[in-house]
């Protein structure tokens, strides 16, 4: 990741974090936003702790799956505009290691080849759509809404057209930016924005179990169909097809790969080895 070295996240229990909250068990990462009293509006300093824990789970094999959820009733405001035009505003945080470059979270989770599940229980408005976007799978609640209301500040969502321009089509995505109007979680799932509506009180259960039969599958094989998935966009349609063989070679040559047939032919599970 080009934003932390594997070096760079060696000591990530000994990190502080100020605005967000991180646990691991059982190959799943869980990261907490936790700004409940500015509705989880990232400040700069915000974005790095959200990168740098991003960075870990990309570094560590043991990690199969994340989970993004949040505290409070929103689930992100956006970007804190308050404390990314007035510096001084921006509380850093010292424990964090330097990051190589401005912290941009729509590259950042570009970077991340694992599931990423987004469990959405408030709204998602402005920059919160970096997050959702950059998710494999998006879980709502019935009553959350969606919403990118720049323009009405006088703002247009410029950073989130090119995370949002990968889910939904080009004249719903400037609807959604021109009129800034809510979209409620049944419209957000025909839109292709959120994969799952749940009820309030089955969501955690929901996602966890995503989560479980996520980590059931082969974690080599997924890292690296997510890893070729993301570098077909960028590709001439005459280079897929051998492009794709390949890697499906690569994969077929996998410890994984051959761990999964004799465990399908001894009719137990897989003891996936990540490689």
């Amino acid at each position: 990741m080009r934003f932390y070295s594997e070096e760079d996240v060696q000591h990530f229990d000994s990190v502080k974090l100020l605005y967000i909250k991180t646990s691991f068990a059982n190959h799943i990462f869980t990261i907490t936003l936790s700004r409940p009293e500015k509705r989880n509006a990232f400040t700069p300093g915000m974005a790095e702790e959200i990168v740098f824990a991003l960075a870990y789970a990309h570094y560590h094999n043991d990690v199969r799956c994340l989970i993004i959820n949040a505290e409070g009733s929103v689930f992100c405001a956006g970007a804190d505009l308050n404390a990314f035009h007035n510096v001084s505003a921006d509380i850093k945080n010292p424990t964090l290691p330097p990051i190589s470059e401005e912290a941009k979270l729509g590259d950042a989770f570009n970077e991340i080849c694992k599931p990423i599940i987004a469990q959405v229980e408030g709204p998602v408005l402005a920059g919160g759509f970096l997050i959702i976007c950059g998710c494999t799978f998006v879980f709502s609640v019935n009553n959350a809404v969606f919403s990118l209301p720049e323009v009405k500040r006088g703002i247009w969502p410029m950073q989130v057209m090119a995370s949002l321009s990968q889910i939904v089509p080009p004249r719903k995505m400037l609807e959604m930016c021109i009129t800034g109007k809510s979209y409620n979680a049944d419209e957000a799932l025909e839109l292709g924005l959120v994969t799952h509506i749940a009820e309030a009180e089955s969501i955690v259960q929901e996602v966890q179990e995503m989560a479980v039969q996520i980590c059931g599958n082969a974690p080599y094989s997924i890292h690296q169909g997510m890893k070729a998935f993301q570098k077909l966009k960028q590709m001439p349609e005459s280079e897929k097809h051998s492009f794709l063989k390949a890697e499906l070679d690569e994969i077929l040559a996998s410890e994984d790969a051959k761990e999964g047939v004799l465990a399908f032919k001894e009719k137990r599970s897989p003891n996936w080895k990540g490689k």
